[in-house]
């Protein structure tokens, strides 16, 4: 188990930063818009699907629930 920790946190190391750079900040004016307004550059996909995820969750869940019934299962099995 440690030694799982310890190649997860060490993989972990080398993932880059998300810090943000002058180098990539955003030109300003005078006469920029507000906020609201203006276009961000954020991911966009046109809509927002989450049907893997809700189906992928699911699935993870009822598997998790069957080993906890069988755990329980086969410890009362062994108690008798």
């Amino acid at each position: 188990m440690a030694a799982a920790a310890a190649s997860v946190l060490a993989a972990l190391y080398f993932v880059p930063s998300a810090s943000a750079s002058p180098q990539h900040a955003p030109a300003t004016s005078a006469h920029a818009a507000p906020a609201s307004a203006q276009h961000l550059d954020l991911a966009d996909t046109g809509s927002i699907d989450t049907k893997p995820y809700v189906i992928g969750g699911s699935a993870f869940l009822v598997a998790g629930a069957a080993l906890v019934v069988d755990a329980t299962r086969r410890a009362r099995r062994a108690a008798l």
